[in-house]
């Protein structure tokens, strides 16, 4: 395994592309996955997507259930957000991408996620709160969308400091 290179910067033109479907989980899809999981922890993130370490394809890592002893990093391939709540919450984000950047973002409480597992099994999964944050954010990095882009313009105002919660997603 490798720690990968993480794409910065609001223009970069990794970061604002779409990235494409993944046609067929191969073993260069599932290195990948193993060396984004070493940056991801390495990096003391809580998401990491694949236009972040400079591929662009629909491939995910979410480390769900943080700081708990459910803690986990799965990785979706082709996520796709099938459901939303109505509920919203504004919480503080950073990005790996945007380092020393936090701000606060309006994101759906509850999500249903549809997505392969990197034997190309599908599944749906059901996230709320910090889960659902995170999975969100990085599915907004495979749309070539950054955080910032969600900011309410008031709230730029806010403070580049953070919280001292993981370094972002």
């Amino acid at each position: 395994m490798a720690k990968l290179n993480i794409q910065t910067g609001t223009d970069n033109k990794i970061l604002r592309t779409r990235s494409e479907r993944i046609k067929k989980v191969d073993k260069k899809i599932i290195r990948l996955v193993d060396n984004m999981r070493e940056t991801l922890l390495l990096e003391n993130g809580l998401g990491l997507a694949a236009p972040q370490v400079g591929e662009n394809i629909r491939v995910i890592l979410a480390r769900l259930n943080f700081d708990t002893p459910q803690e986990m990093v799965k990785p979706l391939i082709n996520p796709e957000i099938i459901l939303t709540s109505d509920e919203t919450v504004v919480a503080e984000e950073g990005c790996l991408s945007l380092p020393d950047c936090y701000k606060p973002v309006e994101r759906f409480k509850k999500i249903r996620v549809r997505f392969d597992d990197i034997r190309g099994e599908g599944h749906i999964l059901e996230l709320e709160d910090l889960n659902a944050r995170i999975v969100q954010h990085e599915v907004d990095h495979l749309n070539g969308m950054l955080f910032i882009d969600r900011v309410d313009e008031d709230a730029m105002l806010v403070s580049e400091k953070g919280t001292g919660h993981p370094k972002g997603m």
